[in-house]
């Protein structure tokens, strides 16, 4: 994989999606509002990297990113889990 990959919100917003290598060698989302909230999730899923990029260049612009990129990622089957 060429990671990292990110997106910002095309609708003038702070909204931020990228995909990285975690510490422990696994590919994870970082979501990031850009005033308070940063969250990150593990992919547990086998999934390539253009479609994790597809998944989230779509929910990056949308109005309700978070929700979006639940349905996106739920659309193509993959998992993922919080990382603390």
């Amino acid at each position: 994989m060429a990671l990292p990959i990110s997106y910002h919100s095309s609708f003038g917003g702070f909204d931020y999606l990228g995909l990285r290598i975690g510490k422990t060698g696994g590919v994870e989302i970082v979501y990031d509002d850009g005033v308070k909230r940063r969250m990150v999730w593990r992919v547990r899923s086998q999934a390539k990297e253009s479609t994790l990029g597809d998944a989230l260049k779509r929910a990056v612009d949308q109005p309700r990113v978070l929700p979006a990129l639940y349905a996106e990622l739920k659309r193509r089957s993959i998992a993922i889990e919080a990382v603390a």
